[in-house]
């Protein structure tokens, strides 16, 4: 039987109701994974409207267990949360915000209680977010308060290519500062563990250099030699495969042809690019180090294009596929 993937709907003005129905209509989708949607039912046939846009049967369940998973089905849990009168797509919504939120918090819970086998996200935004009074900047941070989890992990996969993240959300000059023999061996320990939980067993992790040329041995900047080396010194030592550092003008290429099995980025935009310019669309990610697996589109809103019914859904299909992918070893764990 194939997985069983929750999709919260997303930010109803933003262009998740358009990407979550042409996933479903998709048929290699139809074929790998069981999908649930949670979302409000009028915002989905809204959707339906839009130019060219595919129509699906939806199908309004209570509980996963009672979806109508064949082609040509949309299985729903409806959640009356938005006033049509109101409702303007494209536009920051404190409304919106709140849907949003309401739609990931009972994914999390179906998957909490294993109704589900992973959830894979659909855009959020953060201004409505805060619009609608939710205290939480993105959905790092609504899994991480929901599923228990102190400081989960994020990493980027897209063709052969995983990137884990040192450091996220904060400027460039703490992410420096937050490069430390310490959390880089806190970090690849857990990195490690994720990975295992997914079923990647074999391979050695790489840590991407700081500076350029990995600070040509303190020439320019010493957090090489004062922080990254001691630490991979110390986890090879506890028995770990790490190499590094390796300049970052290298190392995601290599990774990508085989050569490691991830890339563990030391600041949030040195990952993003790399991955990012390989295959934007195609760059998912996924929340590690949780009880429950979770992948997500790496894109916005797109408030810009909202409702024309031209947005893509590759980088929603490729979210599921992950899921789908991981499902079964993550479940084994």
């Amino acid at each position: 039987m194939n997985p069983l993937i929750a999709i919260p709907m997303g930010d109803p003005a933003g262009i998740g109701p358009e990407i979550v129905i042409k996933t479903l209509a998709d048929e290699t989708t139809q074929n790998t994974a069981r999908c649930i949607v949670v979302g409000s039912r009028r915002i989905l046939e809204h959707a339906m409207d839009y130019p060219g846009m595919p129509r699906l049967e939806i199908h309004v369940v209570n509980e996963p267990g009672e979806g109508d998973y064949r082609p040509g089905v949309l299985n729903l849990i409806d959640i009356d949360n938005v006033d049509m009168d109101q409702f303007q797509v494209g536009k920051v919504s404190g409304m919106c915000g709140r849907a949003a939120y309401q739609y990931i918090e009972k994914s999390i819970e179906l998957a909490n209680r294993r109704a589900v086998d992973a959830v894979s996200t659909t855009p959020i935004n953060k201004e409505s977010l805060k619009a609608g009074g939710v205290n939480f900047i993105g959905h790092t941070e609504i899994f991480s308060a929901l599923t228990n989890t102190k400081d989960p992990l994020t990493l980027f996969e897209v063709r052969n290519l995983r990137v884990f993240f040192l450091s996220r959300h904060v400027s460039l000059r703490k992410a420096c500062d937050m490069v430390t023999k310490d959390r880089i061996i806190d970090y690849v320990i857990r990195c490690t563990d994720a990975l295992r939980r997914l079923g990647i067993t074999e391979g050695t992790m790489a840590i991407a250099g700081l500076n350029p040329h990995s600070g040509e041995h303190g020439l320019f900047g010493d957090e090489e030699v004062r922080e990254v080396f001691p630490a991979v010194e110390a986890l090879q030592k506890m028995g770990y495969h790490v190499a590094g550092p390796i300049g970052a003008d290298s190392v995601f290429s290599q990774a990508l042809h085989g050569k490691y099995n991830s890339v563990l980025s030391l600041y949030h935009d040195q990952g993003h690019i790399a991955t990012k310019t390989l295959d934007f669309e195609r760059t998912i990610s996924i929340t590690a180090g949780m009880p429950i697996l979770r992948t997500s589109v790496d894109h916005g809103t797109a408030f810009d294009i909202a409702g024309k019914g031209i947005a893509s859904p590759v980088s929603m299909m490729e979210a599921v596929r992950l899921a789908v992918k991981y499902a079964p070893a993550f479940l084994q764990q």
